[in-house]
């Protein structure tokens, strides 16, 4: 217990003397994480809404293949990531793995299926008449589709945090593809990950609840916008 007291000190003492170090690996792991999270929410709920909407053979099996790949390990995407970005890799002439914008793509992949697995459930468990309500109103095929979105706009927010707290919280691809470089790359938990390994637990620890203070914030500003009273 000693240890974990310590660690709340040590990240009361950092926070307040706005440690530089602490204030770049804290804003490196939004931005990374938003980002990705945002390349997920454009492919994710585009794909979902297709999918949830169309009709062909095999519909069921590509949707188990997304749910499939919503619990897809993390190392496994870093692992295929390096692979692709490797120097003699099909994209190894882009010169991006151990960058930050190796870790956006590997988080992005590891979003994407998450975000497009809730945004099917999402659509279909809309009222299955209103898409023909909507066209029998004389809307288009496009305008439709965004009223779609809008109607299931709620379990869809859902899906924005859990995206984003796969990929905030995920360690195994960051390092992989991030390589874990001072004042470069490296993000809360793999600092975590580092500080511990050192022995050094009182800043883990204080990593560590930065961390959550951080996915604390965003979700409680999601879930108040999820939660906000529709205008009569």
């Amino acid at each position: 217990m000693d240890l974990f007291w310590e660690g709340i000190a040590k990240a009361v003492a950092l926070l307040a003397a706005l440690d530089r170090e602490v204030l770049a690996i804290t804003w490196l792991s939004l931005k990374v994480s938003g980002i990705a999270t945002l390349i997920s929410l454009v492919i994710g709920i585009s794909s979902g809404t297709l999918l949830a909407l169309s009709d062909f053979p095999g519909k069921r099996l590509v949707i188990s293949i997304v749910n499939t790949g919503m619990g897809l390990p993390p190392v496994v995407v870093g692992l295929f990531v390096t692979i692709f970005l490797w120097r003699n890799g099909p994209f190894g002439f882009l010169e991006i793995l151990y960058t930050p914008t190796a870790m956006i793509i590997a988080q992005s992949i590891i979003a994407t299926p998450i975000v497009t697995g809730i945004t099917v459930a999402s659509i279909h468990n809309l009222p299955p008449n209103l898409k023909l309500q909507i066209l029998a109103l004389g809307a288009t095929r496009w305008q439709m589709v965004l009223i779609l979105i809008r109607e299931a706009r709620l379990p869809l927010l859902a899906g924005v945090m859990a995206g984003f707290g796969g990929v905030i919280s995920e360690v195994g691809a960051s390092i992989m593809v991030g390589g874990n470089i001072k004042g470069y790359s490296r993000v809360l938990t793999t600092a975590t990950v580092m500080e511990t390994s050192r022995g050094n637990f009182d800043v883990a620890i204080a990593l560590s609840l930065i961390l959550l203070l951080l996915c604390f914030a965003v979700n409680y500003v999601l879930t108040r916008i999820q939660h906000r009273k529709r205008p009569r």
